[in-house]
């Protein structure tokens, strides 16, 4: 039996030329860290901008919020002036005839109505209703031939705004005659 003392050969590799054309040229920790430290400085201004901007637009979202509340009936009012321009209208005539005032306070009234229509504000005019407590505010009870809580008489006609009530009907609601 004869034993091999010689180890088993290894592939031989040579360590790379670094002295030819090919290579890329080497750049030292000095440059590495300086490149690293100019891209974390990009970096810093590049977020530094981004929060800068991100506040920009919280101020101006709340700035446009401030506006919104402040001038939310600005559409609304412009439509009361020509209302109002008619009322002053109506009282600056000399002479006036209870016919002429009729008809102008009915044209007013119509204006009204259209900037009330414009602006989704309806009228509550319950009259002949079951009692809602929602948007009628009962003030008295009579004796009637109606059914218990049924509006008999409207005192004051409430409004609507947008599916809100902003002013309930003043009512008279019925009763049993016996109660």
């Amino acid at each position: 039996m004869t034993h091999d003392t010689n180890p088993p050969e290894t592939p031989q590799t040579t360590p790379p030329n670094t002295e030819t054309s090919n290579a890329a040229p080497t750049i030292s920790i000095e440059e590495q860290l300086q490149q690293a430290l100019d891209s974390a400085q990009a970096h810093k201004d590049a977020w530094l901008r981004a929060k800068a901007e991100g506040d920009n637009i919280r101020k101006r979202a709340v700035l446009d919020v401030a506006n919104a509340h402040k001038y939310a009936i600005d559409s609304f009012a412009t439509e009361l002036l020509a209302v109002k321009d008619s009322l002053e209208a109506a009282l600056s005539i000399e002479q006036v005839s209870l016919e002429n005032l009729k008809s102008g306070v009915e044209l007013t009234l119509k204006q009204l109505n259209s900037a009330f229509d414009k602006f989704h504000l309806n009228e509550i005019n319950p009259a002949g209703d079951k009692f809602d407590p929602h948007r009628h505010q009962a003030i008295s009870a009579i004796p009637s031939d109606a059914a218990p809580n049924t509006v008999v008489q409207v005192l004051q006609k409430g409004y609507i705004l947008n599916d809100r009530v902003i002013r309930p009907a003043l009512v008279t609601v019925s009763k049993e005659p016996n109660a």
